[in-house]
C-alpha cells in the first residue's frame, strides 16, 4: 500500500516539503556553456528609439 493522495492543498504542499532534494555533488552540476553576454554602445544604438514602437 502506497501513501495516500492528499485531499487538500495544504495537505499536497505539506507532503512536497517533506521531499528531500537529490544529492548532488555542486561540482556534478555543469557550469553555463556559454559566458554572459553584455551588450555595447553600438548595439545599444540600434534600440534607442524602440520605446516610440511601443
Amino acid at each position: 500500500m502506497g501513501t495516500p493522495d492528499p485531499d487538500t492543498m495544504d495537505e499536497l504542499i505539506a507532503d512536497c516539503a517533506d521531499i528531500t532534494s537529490p544529492h548532488i555533488e555542486p561540482s556534478a552540476v555543469p557550469g553555463p556553456r556559454y559566458p554572459n553576454w553584455s551588450v555595447d554602445d553600438a548595439t545599444a544604438a540600434q534600440v534607442a528609439d524602440m520605446d516610440a514602437f511601443i
